[in-house]
């Protein structure tokens, strides 16, 4: 009957009750909302679009677990982070920090806008440069033609 009304309490909770049961968060409030913070900058490696204080995937769960036990032994903020980091690697940051390997990744839309840019300015380029290009004159065929339709075009009468 309790683990029905658990079960009950945590689905009415919603995302607040994120962490799941209540036996897997800490006793004292103040860790357990630092565990929290740490939590929500750190990526689900299942879900990739949410943290792991989001998700419900068993590995999110496993590291809410080893987040709570660090903060619970004393580590400071920094020291948490960096303990998952070093065992999962910039991907498990949901904001990853700027170096030379993920220099791409934050550069990559800075150069796709410019190369849109360019590409734009290129074509609006030739664009105006086709419409100002002289037109080659006309060849002494393409003369008397031109004649003779202006010719018939004047024969006609107005209706």
């Amino acid at each position: 009957m309790l683990r029905r009304l658990t079960l009950v309490a945590a689905l009415l909770a919603g995302p607040a009750f994120a962490v799941g049961l209540p036996s897997e968060m800490l006793q004292d409030p103040a860790q357990e909302a630092r565990a929290r913070e740490i939590g929500r900058e750190l990526r689900c490696l299942v879900c990739q679009n949410q943290s792991i204080e989001d998700s419900e995937a068993g590995l999110a769960r496993d590291l809410r677990r080893i987040v709570r036990e660090r903060v619970a032994a004393g580590e400071s903020d920094a020291q948490v982070v960096a303990f998952v980091h070093d065992r999962y690697g910039d991907f498990v940051l949901l904001r990853p920090p700027f170096n030379a390997v993920t220099a791409i990744l934050w550069g990559a839309p800075l150069l796709a806008l410019g190369g849109g840019v360019l590409a734009i300015l290129l074509s609006r380029r030739r664009m105006r440069g086709a419409l100002l290009a002289e037109a080659p004159p006309l060849s002494p065929e393409e003369r008397a033609r031109l004649a003779a339709l202006e010719h018939s075009e004047e024969d006609k009468p107005i209706s």
